[in-house]
């Protein structure tokens, strides 16, 4: 049950399934032919978010590399079979802004095939690796649109190191591409704190923030009648995930309070109301 306190705002709930090895820019497990032979740790963390969704009666959005899928099909169909949207999250993880059109093209095809026939569903949106859609890299929303997506939620309005991208903090249509064929954008949340944007709502900012001021951020939104998109990965519930070397700043953004978010998510679902980021981005599914 919501609390009393809950907005009437719907946010929109979202989760980028990969596992814990697909880390951009740690040369440990950059390498996609290692991959397979990582212990995975994405079936039992996912199924562990689709209980607690189930638990809750809420739907989300899991925005899926095809590399899971090709592998994993039989999670994918779980996901769809749960009522849950699937959307692409590329193929191999690599930023948008180290490819060119054609190099993204080819990556995403792949992707949405691969997602398409695990799950049985249309793919509908993307969200980019890293949030890699940079200034400069907007050709990226006409491959999309060339392929036939509808959405993007990939855009981050603020400082972020694998990507930032000035614009809106709400839902609006992107009107940027060198096409200037508009797309619906669905940007990630930032809240204002003392005078500047700071992220809240998902992975490595919400498992270091405390909920009170993960609280302000829904709040400070809602109260302007903007949804939030919160975003979490399975490795951000895995406080068993497998330590490989990387530099002192990367291992503290990627285990820092990885035992919290499980508290933290049922919290957020039981606080405040969500659905589908297309649903949020107003497309029909």
């Amino acid at each position: 049950m919501k609390s009393a306190a809950a907005s009437p705002v719907v946010n929109a709930l979202s989760f980028d399934i990969e596992d814990w090895f697909h880390m951009v820019g740690i040369d440990a497990v950059d390498k996609p032919e290692l991959w397979p032979t990582f212990p995975s740790l994405v079936e039992r963390y996912t199924d562990q978010i689709l209980q607690t969704l189930a638990d809750a009666n809420v739907r989300a959005t899991f925005f899926t590399l095809g590399w899971i899928a090709d592998r994993h099909p039989a999670l994918v169909r779980r996901i769809a079979d749960a009522g849950h949207e699937l959307g692409t999250h590329s193929y191999w993880h690599r930023q948008c802004f180290t490819l060119t059109p054609e190099e993204l093209r080819e990556d995403l095809r792949r992707s949405i095939d691969a997602i398409e026939n695990a799950g049985g569903q249309k793919l509908l949106g993307f969200r980019a690796p890293t949030f890699s859609i940079i200034p400069g890299s907007e050709w990226v929303f006409d491959v999309l649109l060339d392929l036939g997506l509808k959405y993007d939620a990939s855009l981050f309005p603020g400082v972020h190191g694998g990507g930032g991208y000035p614009c809106p903090m709400e839902r609006h249509d992107f009107t940027g591409a060198p096409s200037g064929r508009p797309m619906p954008e669905l940007p990630m949340s930032m809240m204002t704190l003392l005078g500047r944007r700071i992220a809240f709502s998902g992975g490595g900012y919400l498992r270091l923030l405390p909920p009170w001021l993960i609280r302000r951020g829904f709040d400070q939104l809602n109260a302007q009648g903007i949804p939030a998109v919160a975003y979490l990965h399975p490795r951000d519930f895995a406080a068993d995930c497998p330590r490989v070397p990387m530099p002192p700043h990367r291992k503290f953004k990627c285990y820092v309070g990885l035992g919290s978010t499980a508290a933290k998510f049922k919290m957020l679902l039981e606080r405040y109301r969500f659905t589908t980021c297309a649903e949020v981005a107003g497309i029909v599914q």
